[in-house]
């Protein structure tokens, strides 16, 4: 994620807790529904989202990936069959091709170096008609327009959120979108965060989007969920 390793560690270590431990409740909604299901996710962070995709018996099989070991969380729950300490962009992963029916990766891609290269790897381990579920902010935010434009300010953000500081890359809806079209993958679909159900944004940014059609959307929403189908 940074040339600098330890200044990696000291980024991330100034997050609060919360930033790695919330359930994923949008992305599991995205899950076919098979109690059989075999579930990788990069990025799992506390591993939160995996523990309640086994609780719900929503998959028999869950392997959560992240780059750090962060003590206190649920990366060693006996519910999660394997945690795994691994630099995904770096490293691969001891699994025959097509093993899994399901990777999330949950605010991830944008804190790579190199996404579409991982995208790829990846795919390697799908099965066919496997699906790859991502979730990453929209730059097209009103928020960014404003502080970059307006005030000329990028206010790199040590907490998180929009221009969190150990973001790397940077996407608008096309090209989240675009991240799935591709020869590993085809595209399924695409939705803002808002219409999950889980999700609770300000009243407003709901009222306004449906009042207005959807037109200003892509202004709005801070991040979109992308599906992809492996071919």
């Amino acid at each position: 994620m940074t040339s600098d390793p330890q200044l990696a560690v000291n980024l991330y270590a100034s997050k609060s807790q919360q930033y790695y431990t919330n359930v994923r409740t949008d992305l599991v909604s995205l899950l076919p529904a098979s109690p059989t299901l075999k579930v990788l996710e990069v990025g799992a962070g506390g591993g939160d989202t995996l523990v309640y995709i086994k609780a719900q018996k929503l998959a028999s099989e869950v392997v959560g990936i992240d780059i750090f070991d962060l003590p206190d969380t649920n990366q060693r729950n006996p519910l999660i069959d394997r945690f795994i300490i691994v630099d995904i962009e770096k490293d691969a992963l001891d699994y025959a091709p097509g093993y899994f029916d399901v990777i999330l990766c949950g605010d991830v891609i944008e804190h790579l170096v190199d996404p579409w290269a991982t995208i790829k790897k990846l795919a390697t381990y799908l099965k066919k008609d496997g699906l790859l579920v991502i979730s990453t902010p929209n730059f097209r935010h009103l928020y960014n327009f404003i502080t970059i434009f307006l005030q000329g300010d990028f206010k790199y953000n040590p907490a998180g959120d929009l221009l969190d500081r150990t973001h790397l890359r940077f996407f608008c809806k096309k090209n989240i979108e675009e991240l799935v079209r591709t020869e590993e993958f085809a595209f399924q679909s695409i939705a803002p965060i808002i219409a999950f159900k889980d999700y609770k944004p300000r009243f407003f940014v709901r009222f306004f989007n449906a009042v207005t059609g959807r037109l200003f959307e892509q202004f709005i929403v801070s991040q979109y969920v992308v599906v992809g189908r492996r071919r």
